[in-house]
């Protein structure tokens, strides 16, 4: 995080030169410092190593370490990420950050994660091109301002670009979160430094108001300057009006005349055999040049005119003086900014490279961690921690990991004979109005064979290595063919090792996992060394000793041909006895080729040894650059000699001289071969079927999803369409009841039946739902049979009854109790009523 943890980047010296004048300067060496919240410092900084070339080389270093990088082509590889940077700074910076791999695994850490931001960022859209900012102009503005020297235009306009794109940069980020303020996290730590970047409008605005887009001062900047640059004007016309009348004076010479410039001051050019008709001063002349000429009429003008053009030069002068005091007030802004946008130029150029070569996020962990997780496993949780260990049981692993510089070596070969097959096809086209039958052969030859160039190259791509390497693992040795692919596949693992280190993509599948390492040790090739008299053996043998003093348990030891260039048996046991202490007390992973078959054996007396062999097509006799895991390699000599049609009797000879156990032995390692490739098959097969079952899997659990979705919905609308039909039915059953009580002439069964019609209507219209229906027809019986109960006592005679419908109060004079009628006396008014009509 951007909180804590400092690093150094040693910067290569970079030469730039201003304009001429007072102001020029000249800036040489810088050392970088980084640090987290706090923009490395790319002005003016001594370097703290020595430059050699292109290439900052330090010192510190021991020249083992060098002689490894060099022979891995580390220098390479960071060259090819540098021409990634957008900027001059930005890849220098690239080349110096990669090249100094003294860093802790925090580091590599961070700089992991500055990587993986930044490729999210390019995903996303939020990243921009760098290639548009002239970083030595603004670099030399700079350092100008910060003298209190006045900067020149273009330094000024280069400023306003670096600061409208970290502009641009600012809100391409801000537009990210405000979308989704996850990408915040995503992109950190770049989010971070992105969004402190501060960025002075105003100067920005003074900038584009006093200097126009080609770096020159605007007229109106300042009256004086647009006064000045009037009279210079002015001069300038009236002495080529002067020196045009005294070249039309002498019409005969006119074609022998021209007007130049001439150090700013104009003059008339004539040839040397015809001398001029006016007086001048004689400014230059020549063999054959023609003379160059000042008329004294024109004298006081030119002076005159010097003298115009140094006020517009002082008037531009204080303009750009105003630019740098702007620039004064907030130097340090500008200056974090400039640093921070190189940094960013560097940070991106790890990104564009990792995603143009679809390279994986490795797995950087630190083998002193797992010790201390096994070692710190208590009883209760040991479980859980040993089933994390058994997901992290490779110490190093690698799938279908490509070497960097043969990826890119035929991506430049494709990308050559594509563009060879556009010029020819352009050539063919532009040569078609040619009628020369043979041209037109000739030429459809040519595109035919650059055709089938191109097309090969698309299906010869460089063959992958898987690389696995269990965690007990200390020593791998690896036997097989020459040119079978053993030195690649060690220079891959190095490079491998170191861009993770470098906070690269490595160049594999994923999941990509390998252990930090401090540092890469390699013996590769021929070390023959003439200045120091040493044979080739005695130059591996000095390598080695120097080797096996630097390794730690830390370290990666990469051994070519061990043993070889001396007698086989000495060979061999000088190369199992190195071997063997590498395991003992040496690097944390040791990886060696060789040929000698005595190494092989090493893994059955020591479980800190593991072999491998590149495999060797026997019917085709030739390597197929895949490694065998676990299985030694077996000669092969007798074989190829015995199918290139060698006499019988020699290989009957070469077989008995070879013995009948080293025979058995390679019939062993034959079927251990063969297990090995079934294997290979078999899981290869296994891991299709279980693509094809985890995809079956996840259609079952998503149709499962969809069955319980319409289940709940289907649920959901019966009820809804339940809970409406009750609400009905329950509103007619109201209805009919206000009714009931209402109509005093209408008797209960009529009512009763009255309402046994719109419930049995409701029905025959939801007949999906019968049973629900008739709860409804029996919760309206109850309510019926309800208010059938609830009626009235009889009265008797002489009580006093109300009548609702006169609102009056009666006496009940004569009771009927069949026919459930009364008569009432209300004052001389007498009336015969229902006992519904009354209420007691």
């Amino acid at each position: 995080m951007f909180s804590s943890s400092h690093f150094a980047i040693a910067s290569a010296g970079i030469y730039t030169t201003a304009g001429a004048g007072a102001g020029a300067i000249r800036t040489t060496n810088r050392f970088i410092i980084a640090r987290y919240n706090t923009p490395q410092n790319f002005l003016n900084r001594p370097l703290a190593a020595t430059v050699s070339g292109n290439r900052s080389v330090n010192t510190d270093q021991p020249s083992v370490v060098l002689d490894s990088l060099r022979v891995l082509q580390w220098d390479k590889l960071c060259d090819s990420v540098a021409s990634f940077a957008g900027t001059s700074l930005g890849r220098q910076a690239t080349k110096e950050q990669l090249w100094n791999l003294d860093k802790a695994y925090e580091d590599s850490v961070r700089l992991l994660e500055e990587t993986k931001a930044a490729v999210e960022m390019n995903k996303y859209g939020a990243m921009m091109d760098f290639t548009g900012i002239d970083v030595a102009m603004v670099e030399t503005g700079i350092i100008r301002a910060r003298k209190g020297v006045p900067v020149t235009g273009s330094e000024a306009m280069a400023l306003s670009g670096l600061l409208k794109f970290a502009e641009a940069l600012q809100l391409n980020v801000k537009a990210a979160i405000k979308a989704d303020s996850d990408w915040f996290m995503r992109f950190m730590p770049l989010s971070e430094l992105v969004m402190e970047l501060v960025i002075s409008q105003p100067l920005i605005k003074v900038i584009e108001q006093l200097v126009d887009e080609d770096g020159s001062v605007k007229d109106s900047a300042s009256s004086t300057l647009r006064n000045a640059r009037e009279q210079v004007r002015y001069l300038e016309r009236k002495l080529y009006q002067l020196m045009e009348s005294m070249i039309r004076s002498g019409s005969d010479e006119i074609a022998t005349m021209e007007i130049c410039n001439n150090d700013g001051r104009w003059c008339i050019n004539s040839r040397a055999d015809v001398p001029p008709t006016f007086e001048g001063l004689l400014l230059a002349s020549g063999s054959g040049a023609g003379s160059l000429v000042e008329p004294l009429s024109a004298v006081p003008l030119n002076d005159e005119l010097q003298q115009a053009r140094q006020l517009v030069a002082k008037a531009e002068e204080e303009v750009l003086l105003r630019i740098t005091k702007k620039m004064q007030m907030e130097l340090n802004d500008i200056e974090n900014l400039f640093n921070s946008m190189i940094q960013i130029d560097t940070i991106n150029a790890r990104a564009r490279y990792s995603l143009s070569f679809e390279g994986a996020w490795p797995e950087l962990y630190l083998p002193q961690d797992i010790d201390i997780i096994k070692a710190e496993t208590s009883a209760e949780d040991k479980f859980t921690s040993l089933s994390q260990l058994n997901q992290k049981k490779w110490n190093l692993y690698l799938p279908k990991a490509y070497h960097p510089l043969l990826l890119q070596q035929h991506r430049d070969n494709l990308e050559r004979a594509m563009k060879d097959l556009r010029i020819a096809n352009a050539e063919m086209r532009r040569k078609q109005q040619d009628g020369s039958a043979k041209w037109k052969k000739e030429n459809k030859l040519n595109i035919s064979s650059l055709e089938m160039r191109v097309a090969k190259l698309k299906q010869e791509l460089p063959i992958p290595f898987d690389i696995y390497i269990a965690q007990n693992t200390r020593v791998l040795v690896i036997t097989g063919p020459n040119t079978g692919g053993k030195t690649i596949c060690l220079k891959t693992v190095g490079l491998a090792a170191m861009m993770a280190k470098s906070g690269l993509y490595i160049l594999a599948s994923e999941p990509a996992r390998i252990p930090w390492f401090d540092f890469v040790l390699a013996d590769i090739g021929d070390e023959q060394s003439l200045s120091q008299s040493l044979s080739t053996f005695s130059g591996h043998l000095k390598q080695i000793s120097e080797i096996r003093s630097l390794s730690t348990s830390l370290s990666l030891v990469l051994l070519d041909e061990v043993g070889a260039g001396t007698n086989p048996l000495e060979g061999a046991a000088l190369g199992m006895s190195l071997l063997e202490s590498f395991a003992d007390a040496g690097a944390l992973l040791t990886i060696a080729t060789t040929h000698h078959g005595e190494l092989k054996a090493l893994k059955y007396r020591n479980g800190a040894f593991e072999n491998a062999c590149m495999e060797f097509d026997d019917v085709n006799l030739k390597p197929t650059y895949r490694i065998l895991w676990g299985v030694p390699g077996r000669s092969n000599a007798i074989n190829i000699a015995e199918r290139l049609g060698l006499p019988v009797e020699i290989l009957d000879n070469a077989r008995d001289l070879y013995g009948a156990a080293s025979a058995e032995i390679n019939e062993v390692i034959v079927d251990m071969e063969r297990f090995k490739q079934d294997y290979h098959t078999k899981l290869h097969e296994s891991q299709q079927y279980l693509r094809l079952s985890k995809k079956l899997h996840k259609s079952l659990l998503l149709t499962r999803k969809r069955v319980t979705e319409h289940s709940v919905k289907e649920k959901s609308r019966r009820m809804q369409e339940i809970t409406k039909i009750g609400a009905s039915a329950r509103s007619i059953i109201h209805k009919k009841v206000r009714e009931y009580r209402s109509l005093p002439t209408q008797k209960p069964k009529q009512i009763k039946a009255d309402t046994d019609i719109p419930t049995s209507t409701s029905i025959h219209l939801h007949s999906t739902i019968e049973e629900n229906a008739s709860v409804v027809t029996e919760t309206a019986s109850t309510d019926i049979k309800s208010i059938t109960e609830n009626k009235p006592e009889l009265p008797k005679i002489g009580d006093v009854v109300n009548i609702p419908s006169l609102n009056k109060k009666a006496t009940v004079v004569k009771l009927d109790r069949s026919k459930e009628q009364v008569v009432v006396q209300a004052g001389n008014l007498k009336l015969k009523l229902n006992l519904a009509d009354i209420l007691t």
